[in-house]
């Protein structure tokens, strides 16, 4: 009877006109609204998951020995892993252990004094003359480019485009020693010896 009453009042009669107390309405916990009422509990309802089964004694057990592991770590304190590259093999911190050289002349030290300042000044020439070299190749380049493009403005631009076969670029320099002949260098095997630290 009530459906039919919340009907009509869906189908525009004033529900206020009822009074209070004979409005049989009442919500639910599956029934939200009166548009809902073909929906019922069976089919919104959802399957219930399995509970899982606690095993106390399992569970104690695992604690127990949470707290076994954690007093075992406060009894022993960590352990510092040294680092080896600070700190300085005895062998070489003894302190008779001192190279001693012969004592100089004074000609010779004169030798070498005099030698260091002749080596410097050579160097220093080197310098300035290969800078001055440089400079005069490209003060000469700059006036062929700027001949070449009143001549034709193709040809320049080939000129100053990138040479891409110019890399890379590889020269072998002065060595501190001389080759040895008939030289056979090893494969490069590596020994690893690093300890490794377990806490």
């Amino acid at each position: 009877m009530w459906a039919a009453a919340a009907a009509r009042g869906l189908c525009g009669v004033r529900l206020s006109a009822w009074p209070p107390q004979t409005v049989p309405f009442r919500g639910g916990h599956w029934q939200t609204s009166l548009l809902a009422l073909g929906a019922s509990l069976p089919v919104r309802a959802q399957p219930q998951k399995k509970k899982k089964k606690v095993d106390v004694k399992r569970e104690q057990a695992q604690k127990d020995r949470m707290k076994k592991k954690i007093k075992k770590l406060e009894k022993a304190a960590p352990e510092l892993i040294p680092i080896e590259d600070f700190i300085t093999p005895v062998k070489y911190s003894d302190s008779n252990r001192v190279r001693s050289l012969p004592p100089l002349s004074f000609e010779e030290t004169e030798r070498r004094v005099l030698l260091m300042k002749k080596w410097s000044l050579f160097k220093q020439n080197q310098a300035q003359a290969e800078k001055k070299a440089i400079q005069t190749l490209v003060e000469a380049q700059q006036e062929a480019l700027k001949e070449l493009r009143l001549e034709s403005e193709e040809l320049y631009q080939a000129a100053i485009r990138r040479d891409e076969g110019l890399f890379p670029f590889e020269r072998d320099g002065p060595d501190y020693t001389p080759p040895l002949p008939g030289y056979d260098p090893p494969e490069g095997k590596c020994v690893d010896i690093t300890k490794v630290y377990t806490q």
